[in-house]
């Protein structure tokens, strides 16, 4: 194991992986804790919503609509019948989803954009920021409506629009990190060695600004989520019969007033679920920063530098 990757426990000097201390600070912080818990539920659900779920979410039964939540139907019933938490359930599977793979081009496209532009500076950085700045002028959703307008509605199209609108996060927040550790005595080092630029990127840049990458990553799931509940809201997201959190809270609008419970369990899923995250994202922010994760561990904070 690498001088990089361990640090020593300071009551017994025993050597720890160092991702094993950072999961034992997360877990420490009570409010990180109940994060994690709830979305592992998440993920659970959304693998096995299918198979949890006591009806089926697409099925049609007329006679039985709008009835409250009882024994029978836990959250009700829609304006067609359909079980609410049946729905529910498999909503988290298309939030999760999108969430996950929406973040996933932004978080390629933008890395790979702010490291390429912090590293080489001058016309590049320019020419690539410039553009970034762009894109990130525009409010988030309008950018994403205007993409789904191009490429039409669907969650395929969804997760490309939001992955297009959060890249310029990502490559700022890289780029930022790239700024400060391209001049580090080891990137310096590396390229009198001769190394080439890929190498240096990879191997002694890019490790040393994940940090604030992942946070910005558990947030912008957060964000991400949100944004496809607007989207799929006005309809330019998930399309019937599909369930959707916020094609639920749609169908539930007008039928506020008599049948609450369309718009409420719908609307309670979307903010535990965006709560779990960003409360992930402040506790991931704290055990990762150096200065925090030092006074955690009561340490000097130099163990785990290179």
């Amino acid at each position: 194991m690498s001088a990089e990757e361990i640090e020593r426990d300071s009551l017994g000097g025993r050597a720890r992986p160092r991702i094993v201390e950072t999961f034992e600070l997360l877990l420490r912080n009570p409010m990180s804790l109940v994060a994690s818990l709830i979305i592992v539920v998440l993920v659970v659900v959304a693998l096995l919503g299918t198979t949890l779920a006591p009806y089926d979410a697409t099925r049609v039964d007329v006679p039985n609509a709008l009835q409250g939540p009882s024994g029978q139907h836990w959250f009700g019933t829609d304006e067609l019948g359909r079980d609410v938490f049946s729905r529910v359930l498999l909503g988290a599977e298309v939030s999760l989803r999108v969430g996950l793979v929406a973040v996933g081009i932004s978080l390629v496209a933008g890395v790979v954009i702010g490291l390429l532009a912090g590293y080489y500076g001058r016309w590049v950085d320019d020419s690539l920021m410039r553009g970034m700045d762009v894109l990130f002028a525009f409010p988030a959703i309008l950018m994403a409506i205007v993409v789904l307008a191009i490429l039409g509605p669907g969650v395929t199209n969804a997760m490309i629009a939001i992955g297009i609108v959060y890249t310029p996060i990502f490559a700022r927040v890289t780029r930022a990190g790239v700024l400060s550790v391209r001049e580090e005595v080891y990137v310096r080092a590396a390229r009198s060695a001769g190394a080439g630029d890929a190498r240096i990127l990879v191997r002694h840049v890019l490790p040393n600004v994940t940090a604030p990458i992942i946070v910005q990553t558990s947030i912008s799931l957060a964000f991400a989520i949100l944004s496809e509940a607007a989207l799929s809201y006005i309809g330019l997201g998930t399309q019937p019969p599909e369930p959707s959190w916020g094609r639920m809270l749609a169908d539930g609008r007008g039928f506020i007033a008599d049948a609450w419970w369309m718009a409420l369990f719908p609307g309670i899923a979307i903010f535990v679920t965006v709560l779990a995250f960003n409360l992930l994202g402040d506790g991931l922010r704290d055990v990762l920063d150096p200065r925090q994760r030092a006074a955690m561990t009561g340490t000097t904070g130099k163990e785990g530098r290179r």
